[in-house]
């Protein structure tokens, strides 16, 4: 009998130790306005609610219903870095890997910035001192009119008639470098070779190593040397790179990405299409050109969106949107939503209608 006294008097100290310690140490409340970055080995992902940020959570279900009938995968917002809004399709979850398609282009920018910084090669020199003479089916003067900022740019001058093929046969001549914006998949492509051959080490060994380890990405790179590379992963891998991107290539205290390449990659790369950068979507500008035209629309690219968002924007829908002002990371990944799968003014344009109820 004794015993069990002892034991429930010491049980019945600890308890009040315990509930004493909670009362002088309270576990401080979330700030909403400071930006969070979940741990590097995916332990934990910090979340918030609706109500403490202000948003409307009438208007949550019909976003969500939106997002299932457009034949989505994966859906996040977050806010400052934290988990407001994460959905999964009912055959989908958050350790399931999609592909981003050209959303992944995004990466590939960001890792010839790390590459610039650290001296493995500079914008401004031609393509062909990172892949050699001949890359091209252009006579040697064109090809080396060619640089590194207009395989970023997308003003290469290369005929897009054949998108993906990056032998040297099917990149012929259509326009002198720099006068000529056109969607081209090949030498997007081929910058992971320049990337590759500028550092002394494969595209994918140095990307791991330098971007995605560094802020706790998974994911892999699929695809063959001659047509286009595609990333795979987590929509929580593409959220935590969609937070490095809010914060202007910062992780935390450490800059993976200098600040003079990120405003350069996030502004006009060229005076022809206003609305790409370094391979990154823009919004907010004047005018924007579309994959497979040559037609300049007047306005915006995304009118319900926030003017400052950069975007990775790939096929079938796969989004990445940033937008700075609002401390806002939002991803959506599945199958094509809409008609105009890349054509960033239909889907996208709905889908932010329905993000705007729930926000503001």
């Amino acid at each position: 009998m004794k015993t069990k006294l002892f034991f429930f008097v010491f049980l019945t100290m600890l308890i009040s130790c315990a509930s004493s310690d909670d009362i002088e140490n309270p576990t401080p409340p979330i700030n909403p306005d400071t930006i969070y970055f979940p741990p590097i080995d995916n332990s934990t992902w910090e979340t918030i609610s609706l109500t403490d940020l202000g948003w409307n959570e009438n208007s949550l279900q019909p976003l969500l219903n939106f997002v299932e009938e457009k034949d989505s995968k994966a859906f996040i917002i977050l806010k400052n870095g934290r988990i407001a809004i994460e959905w999964y399709a009912d055959d989908f979850s958050e350790t399931q890997n999609w592909y981003w398609a050209s959303a992944g282009k995004t990466l590939t920018s960001v890792t010839v910035g790390i590459a610039e910084q650290e001296g493995h090669l500079e914008l401004n020199n031609r393509t062909n001192s990172y892949l050699g003479d001949g890359w091209t089916n252009m006579t040697q003067e064109r090809e080396n009119a060619v640089t590194v900022l207009n395989q970023l740019s997308m003003t290469s001058g290369l005929n897009d008639l054949i998108f993906d093929c990056t032998d040297p046969i099917c990149l012929f001549y259509k326009a002198d470098a720099s006068t000529r914006w056109a969607y081209h998949n090949a030498p997007y492509t081929l910058l992971q070779d320049v990337i590759g051959n500028g550092t002394g080490e494969t595209f994918e060994n140095y990307f791991n190593s330098v971007l995605r380890d560094k802020i706790g990405m998974d994911g892999a790179w699929f695809g063959t040397n001659n047509y286009n590379n595609v990333y795979f992963s987590t929509a929580r891998s593409m959220a935590r790179f969609g937070i490095l991107m809010m914060n202007k290539g910062t992780w935390e205290s450490d800059e993976i990405l200098n600040q003079a390449y990120y405003s350069a990659m996030t502004n006009p790369s060229q005076s022809i299409n206003k609305s790409y950068g370094y391979l990154w979507w823009l919004n907010g500008k004047q005018s924007f050109m579309l994959p497979g035209s040559q037609e300049v629309f007047n306005g915006t690219l995304i009118p319900n969106a926030p003017s400052d968002l950069i975007a990775g924007l790939g096929k079938n829908d796969q989004k990445l949107y940033v937008v700075p002002s609002q401390d806002l990371v939002i991803i959506r990944m599945g199958d094509v939503a809409s008609d105009d799968a890349l054509v960033p003014i239909t889907f996208d344009n709905e889908l932010w209608e329905k993000i705007n109820a729930v926000i503001n």
